[in-house]
């Protein structure tokens, strides 16, 4: 653990000591007015804490694979970096499965999720050794075929949803009585339906469930796993021996994004499922756990340039190059996803002085292009930074291509006793020749060569 330790405070210092570094050492400025900072001694620390958290609980022996899900923060380097923590990777699309395996995860490591998986994907999964979680009857149906058809390493499972309820954000809530994920266990004959699959199937040695992510309250999700839990122990007693002998309970744990502190902690999560689910952590069951966001939302920060300062209806307001392109989630539902920022100069120091309510606005052409709105800040000048926190997760990784804007550069960043802060590079800036490719320029010409018949 460095000097500042993996406190809300330790990562404020490493954070600003970052930005500043950044500036002096040229990583933003005029020419690059916007790029994404990835904390590295607080994204260890933090699989760190997820090891320990799940080790106290259990008994000593049982297998506990931590997955991280990939979906969360798709970079190879940062699946490489958990992968030497001791995470492995679940993944829900050939994408992401081609991501792990770059960064060197092993088959044994890897989970893959998904509710509409292709017969290549499943075939590719098997073939690999991947454990797989069939979603619904047509895909396990699916599985049969290739079961058959071919001996597979695969651990298989199949993925039901407890229907416990939403939380705060409906878009993240994966247990509500409609939601698309899994076999609806409250449904007319779908626990039946689910009992018998294992009964006719010996393989089928996983059982997994996934409640949801931010907004669902701790107790939320410990009543989901309990569900989960109570389902395992009847398959098992309905089959006589301990077939199912995993229970993979998903990740989801919420973020606070109202300050530096960490909170719900890994802890935390875990005291409350031993308390819920206490047979869970006997040792009779091997854990599978799929976080992401916790994970990495709080050791990643976007900084953008402010290209202008100016006042519209008397409200002042910041135009910078960090927007919708970056933070798609904040500026369409920002009651849901609200973002923290914080002010820099022009030296990339932070900034004091008096707070003005203002708007932090992005480069996209659309008035609802706002970082934040209405938010009291130190005022923001031209030439100064803004900075958005808690980005390390679904923010800018998750590039949305509005107005043609270029994805930002990704530098990941260690305290250096030499240099100050030492930066590596996780991704290059997009350039205009990648953005021309990208949008058919190898094609330019393909749609003149097509005419309707008779109008030539």
């Amino acid at each position: 653990m460095d000097e500042y330790g993996n406190s809300g405070e330790g990562r404020a210092t490493r954070r600003d000591e970052a930005v500043r570094a950044a500036v002096e050492q040229g990583l933003l400025g005029p020419d690059s007015p916007i790029v994404g900072l990835l904390d590295v001694t607080g994204i260890r620390e933090s699989a760190a804490e997820l090891r320990a958290a799940f080790a106290e609980v259990t008994a000593p022996g049982t297998p506990v694979l931590h997955a991280f899900a990939v979906k969360a923060t798709p970079l190879v380097p940062v699946l490489r970096l958990l992968r030497e923590e001791g995470i492995g990777a679940e993944v829900a699309s050939p994408g992401e499965l081609a991501l792990a395996r770059a960064a060197g995860l092993s088959p044994d490591r890897t989970v893959l999720d998904s509710p509409a998986k292709t017969p290549a994907e499943l075939r590719e999964a098997l073939a690999l050794g991947i454990a797989v979680n069939a979603d619904n009857p047509q895909e396990l149906d699916r599985i049969d075929g290739l079961v058959r058809s071919a001996v597979s390493r695969s651990p298989l499972g199949i993925r039901v949803n407890p229907q416990v309820g939403g939380g705060s954000i409906g878009a993240t809530s994966t247990a509500t009585a409609t939601s698309k994920f899994g076999v609806a266990l409250r449904d007319e004959g779908a626990r039946e339906w689910v009992v018998r699959a294992y009964l006719d199937r010996p393989w089928l040695s996983r059982l997994h469930a996934h409640t949801g992510s931010q907004g669902i309250p701790l107790s939320l999700m410990a009543q989901g796993v309990a569900e989960t839990y109570a389902l395992a122990e009847e398959i098992n007693r309905r089959i006589g021996r301990p077939q199912i002998d995993t229970i993979d309970i998903g990740g989801g744990l919420p973020v606070n994004f109202a300050s530096d502190a960490t909170a719900p902690t890994y802890a935390e999560y875990a005291r409350a499922l031993r308390e819920a689910v206490p047979g869970l952590f006997d040792g009779r069951y091997g854990l599978v756990t799929e976080f992401g966001r916790s994970l990495l939302a709080k050791h990643g920060t976007i900084v953008a340039r402010v290209e202008y300062a100016k006042s519209a209806g008397g409200r002042a307001v910041a135009v910078t190059h960090a927007g919708v392109q970056v933070a798609a989630r904040t500026v369409y539902v920002p009651g849901s996803w609200p973002l923290r920022i914080t002010a820099y100069d022009g030296k990339g120091r932070p900034k004091s002085g008096p707070e003005v309510v203002q708007d932090v606005a992005g480069p996209a052409c659309f008035a609802g292009d706002l970082l934040a709105e209405g938010r009291a800040l130190p005022l923001l000048d031209q030439g100064d930074y803004a900075a958005a926190l808690d980005t390390g997760a679904y923010y800018f990784a998750h590039h949305y291509a509005y107005n043609s804007l270029a994805r930002p550069g990704i530098y990941g960043f260690v305290p250096d006793r030499a240099t100050g802060v030492r930066f590596a590079t996780v991704r290059d800036p997009q350039t205009l020749a990648s953005i021309v490719a990208e949008s058919g320029g190898a094609h330019a010409g393909a749609l003149t060569t097509l005419h309707t018949p008779g109008s030539r």
